[in-house]
């Protein structure tokens, strides 16, 4: 998404150029040639990359080759800094400029990574406000060009047009649930999500539950722990996609922390944010952050504007009871819809000019 909407901007500019490398779909249609699956990339977690790391490298190694050979006017990485930064960083000292689209979180975890970016990128695009002034304390070459999420959510989303669009009464009270999209989160986050919704629906009946799926492997694994959870008397309506609809049609969201915490903060939405990983990998990653939010809603607003619940915290009666509050606290729902309205209006540029013109000027020579 993020890359698309940048080639949406540099498109114009550059008619005949080729753009290719590693994407999906998105980036397909605006002419991208991607010479990997996407998917082969979608790895998330200390041990599952570790477990991986020889085929990822391998891929990594295949198109710095072609780069080098090829000396494109330009690499842009876009996220995933365990793969691109070391990329980068190899082509940049070949003379190749390079943009990495969506800064590190250095200022969350792993600070030292600073140092790397320094060698590997000639220039850095964030998209929140705070991070521009991070990297140019560090000399990196950077641009604030916004949030594409607060581009494509409208500031006053439309509750009953979404409510009406998923088949549900406007009347309806709605719970969104949202594991995650990848495996391993539909693995650890799925029995506990339902296991609180179905204590919710016993406090009140008339709850309605959805959870949009990222595809139909999601969709099966899901179905799949549900049963071997025996939570199958959950009433809840699966969704091929529709993310965006199921969180503007609910009236609070139980969401794995990630980007989907920051879409439902756009859909002015009350939350809980949860998540649960492999024991060992909480034991090592547990130590590493520098601040007490993990939910981006909660890291821009510098304070625990919504609930974040983590591992063990995370149990069915500790969600269902934050949730509740999210549902039932009406004076709470209204000051949160406010301070996330701010929040959309902070992150809100257009991001595919934004980004294109500094991709340009590091074209052109100008960083």
């Amino acid at each position: 998404m993020l890359a698309a909407r940048l080639l949406s901007g540099l498109r114009p500019h550059l008619p005949d150029a080729r753009f290719h490398g590693i994407g999906g779909p998105a980036m397909m249609a605006h002419g991208f040639e991607s010479h990997w699956p996407m998917d082969q990339l979608t790895v998330r977690g200390l041990l599952p990359v570790l477990m991986r790391y020889r085929e990822l490298k391998g891929i990594q190694t295949a198109l710095r080759d072609q780069l080098l050979a090829e000396r494109p006017a330009a690499f842009i990485g876009a996220d995933y800094p365990g793969f691109n930064l070391g990329l980068e960083e190899q082509l940049k000292a070949a003379g190749i400029p390079t943009v990495h689209y969506i800064g590190p979180q250095i200022w969350a975890w792993r600070g030292g990574r600073i140092k790397k970016i320094i060698r590997a990128v000639s220039h850095m695009l964030v998209v929140f406000p705070f991070e521009e002034a991070i990297y140019k304390q560090a000399g990196v070459p950077v641009s604030y060009v916004g949030h594409p999420l607060a581009e494509l959510i409208p500031m006053t989303p439309d509750e009953n047009a979404a409510k009406r669009a998923l088949g549900l009464p406007e009347d309806a009270s709605v719970v969104t649930i949202m594991p995650g999209s990848r495996m391993s989160e539909i693995k650890y986050n799925t029995v506990a999500f339902m296991q609180a919704a179905r204590l919710l629906k016993a406090r009140d009946r008339t709850l309605r539950f959805v959870a949009p799926m990222a595809g139909e492997r999601q969709r099966q694994y899901f179905l799949q722990l549900v049963a071997q959870a025996g939570l199958q008397d959950v009433e809840i309506r699966l969704l091929d996609g529709q993310s965006h609809t199921a969180i503007a049609a609910a009236d609070a969201v139980l969401v794995a922390s990630g980007t989907a915490s920051l879409e439902v903060a756009l859909f002015k939405k009350p939350m809980v944010i949860a998540y649960r990983m492999m024991e060992l990998e909480w034991q090592i990653l547990r130590h590493f952050g520098y601040q007490p939010w993990i939910g981006m809603p909660n890291i821009l607003a510098r304070e625990f504007l919504v609930p974040e619940l983590l591992q063990h915290a995370a149990n069915p009666e500790a969600l269902a009871e934050a949730m509740w509050k999210q549902l039932s606290d009406a004076p709470h729902r209204l000051r949160l819809a406010q301070r996330f309205t701010d929040m959309h209006h902070s992150l809100l540029r257009n991001s595919a000019a934004e980004s294109a013109a500094a991709v340009l000027r590091v074209i052109e020579g100008r960083k």
